[in-house]
Formats: structure tokens, sequence, C-alpha cells
């Protein structure tokens, strides 16, 4: 038996929001760390100008693709006097999992069993995977197996443009003037970098990039990334008896000295921060490793940049011969510190889902999105669900309720500013 919807509003936008995600998911959008422009990938630039046709499609002229890779749109009050308030999501997904080739399939009804996906034996087992538990009766979508789906974040795309549609084709709900921004590279830390805060000219904004029916989000992770260069010394290995220096073994050592019953992803939950390496690559001659290192509280993510600094440091003074670089880089800061200030964006957005009948759940991020920096940058911007789960894996899954419960909350979010 099919789950309901959360709401009528939901439903009749259902339809429009599936047809949407499955057009998305199938263009590959995964950006590359290392980029040396943006948009770091073309495939983000084939799904951004789609939105941009979609956009003037649905009667907004202004609808257009900065040279950046950015799209900005504006849908028009009905009500005078409104505040602006901006819409945001991301075109792009992670690398953490394959993404060319995505062949979304739908499972209509999901009896809550296990799902057999066609290809590299993957399953989704509500046995290892609880939020299953939850979905029995929803619409899901999945990839075929071998490939991440892309719910992060089109499941929010496409809530946001099924919500834009609705609103435009009923001008007689009340809405502020609602300015959309779609992001390239948000996966890899750029998704504000160059966002234009006063051509956007919003008075604040939400990001659709949550997860569960109901998260409303706004504090998240501080973040910073280490990147430690090793330089050794090469010779022939037949001939490097007290010559060699190999800086892969110095690295490597660096990487197993790190805690591992503490401070790792595998280990931390709640409010513990983090320190996971994310790239380990070089020759004897050099070697490079990547960490992000993560947590919620900005003095306990200063120890643990030390603490990763001493480790460096004392396995580099046991290779006499090896040269070392430490460089720590600045991602965002938790956005908690910003939209203190400015609560009544925050209660806006707990008016709209408590509107569509859902109790909001509060929890910080173990993430950060684009509304991390966007805050920071003077843009108070928190985040609500869009209704995928088990996001960068070839597990991710979206359910087609809470995609739609997604869009209908952002309808009537624009109801909730047209009060204020």
């Amino acid at each position: 038996m099919t789950a309901s919807f959360t709401s009528p509003l939901a439903e009749a936008m259902s339809e429009d929001l599936l047809a949407r995600f499955l057009r998305y998911v199938r263009i590959d959008t995964q950006s590359r760390p290392d980029r040396e422009r943006s948009p770091s990938t073309p495939g983000q630039l084939d799904l951004s100008r789609l939105l941009v046709e979609e956009l003037h499609e649905l009667g907004i002229a202004d609808a257009e693709l900065d040279e950046h890779g950015y799209v900005y749109a504006t849908l028009p009050a009905t009500v005078a006097d409104a505040p602006t308030i901006g819409l945001i999501a991301h075109v792009d997904t992670s690398a953490d999992a394959p993404g060319t080739g995505v062949a979304p399939l739908v499972h209509r009804a999901y009896d809550g069993g296990v799902i057999g996906l066609p290809r590299e034996g993957t399953r989704l087992d509500p046995a290892v995977m609880p939020r299953l538990a939850d979905m029995v009766g929803h619409d899901l979508v999945t990839s075929s197996g071998d490939t991440l789906l892309g719910a992060d974040d089109k499941a929010g795309v496409a809530a946001i443009m099924a919500a834009v549609r609705h609103l435009a084709t009923h001008p007689e709900l009340p809405r502020p003037t609602l300015r959309i921004a779609f992001t390239p590279d948000e996966e890899i830390g750029h998704g504000a970098t160059l966002f234009d805060i006063p051509r956007f000219g919003a008075r604040c904004a939400y990001t659709v990039d949550g997860s569960r029916r109901g998260e409303l989000q706004d504090e998240s992770f501080s973040a910073i990334e280490v990147r430690v260069h090793v330089k050794g010394v090469g010779i022939h290995p037949g001939y490097a008896t007290g010559k060699m220096v190999s800086a892969l073994r110095v690295a490597a050592q660096m990487v197993a000295e790190l805690p591992s019953d503490r401070l790792t992803p595998e280990t931390a939950s709640g409010r513990e921060g983090f320190i996971h390496p994310t790239l380990f690559s070089g020759t004897a001659e050099r070697a490079e490793v990547r960490w992000i290192v993560r947590d919620f509280d900005e003095g306990l993510l200063q120890s643990h940049v030390e603490l990763l600094r001493e480790v460096t440091d004392r396995v580099a003074g046991r290779h006499p011969g090896a040269e070392v670089e430490f460089e720590a880089i600045r991602q965002y800061r938790n956005m908690r510190a910003y939209l203190e200030d400015d609560p009544d964006v925050v209660t806006a957005a707990e008016e709209a889902i408590r509107a569509e009948g859902i109790e909001p759940l509060r929890a910080p991020i173990r993430g950060g999105t684009d509304g991390s920096r966007l805050s920071e940058m003077g843009l108070p911007t928190p985040n609500i669900f869009d209704g995928g789960y088990e996001y960068h894996s070839v597990r991710e899954f979206a359910s087609l309720q809470d995609m739609a419960a997604s869009a209908a909350v952002i309808v009537r979010l624009a109801e909730a500013w047209t009060r204020r």
C-alpha cells in the first residue's frame, strides 16, 4: 500500500517533482576536487543550462547562467512590502562514488524488504540501513547499484523547481519576491566562493540540502583542510641502504600514528569532531596526504589541527633528510554563530514545516552546506530537508513522499514570509 503524502499540496506537486528529479540525476555533474575553473567540470553546466531553460518556460524571464556557473532567477512577489527571500541548492554531486551513467529506478510502494539492485550486487537492506524501516509504502528512487543516485543535492534542486512551478502557476498564493540560485562545486567546498550576495539581493536564504523529513539545521561543523607535503630522498631501491628516505613511508607513519579509537568518522557521533584522511598519494621521493578536520566547537577544531601538526612533526623528526610542509586551509565556520543573531530566519522555517503537518527536527549538520559559508559572508542561510538518504554512496535513495513534503514546505515558507 502506497504511503500517503503529508498534504494535498505535496501530492499535487509530486509527479512533476519526480519527472524533474529523474531528468536531473541522469546528467553527470560530479565536481573535481582540484578545480582549475568554476565550475570544476563541464557536466554541471549541462544541468545549469537545462534549469535556466525550464525557468524560462515557467515565465521567469531573468533566469540566467553567469560566467562562474551559477544560476540566478527571480519569482516576483504577489504581496507588497514583504522581504526578498532566497532558495538555494547545488547542482554538483560527490566524487565519493561513481557518478557517470546514473540509471534511476523507481520502486513504488516499498514493501519493507531488501531491495536488490541489478548492478554490482548492491543491496538496500533495512537490517543495516535503519532509515529504510521508516519508508514502508513510500515510492523510492535508487540508482541501478553501480553509481550514486545524486539526490545530494538534485532532490533539493527538484524540490525548489517543483515549488517554483506551483507558485508561478498559482498567482493567488501569497509570496514575497523569491530569489533562486543553483550553485556549482558545493561538494568540494566552493559552492559559495563566487556567489554574488549583493546581486542575489535577499534578506536571507535557505539551502534545500538536508535529508530526513522535517530536518531544519542552523548549526554545522566548522571545517579546516590540512595538506602535508613530504619530500624524501629517492634512489634505486637496490642501492638505497643508508641513503633513501621514503616520502611514502613517512606519510604512512603520519596517518598510522593518529588515534584510531577516537577522532575518526567511524568512532565519532553527535557533537564529536574528527580528523579524516581523504587523499594519500606520491612516490618514494614526494608524497602528499590531505585530511579534513571537523568540529562544532572552534577551540576543539584548533586542538585537532594542533594534534595533527604534533604527529607530523614527531614523525618527520624520526627521518632526517625528509622535508615536510604543513598547510592548514580554512573551509567554513559553524553557521550557528551567525544565525543566532537573526532568529526570525529559523522561526519562519519552523512555522512552514509545522504548517505542512511535520514536527521540525532540530539537529546540527555533521557536515557543511553552502549556507555555512554564505552565513559567514553575511547572508543568513539555514538548511532544510530534501528527502534523500545514504548520500555519497551507491546505496543512495530518495523518497518521493519526502521530496514532495520538502517542496510543500518551500511553498509554505513563502507564505510565512509574507506575514513578516
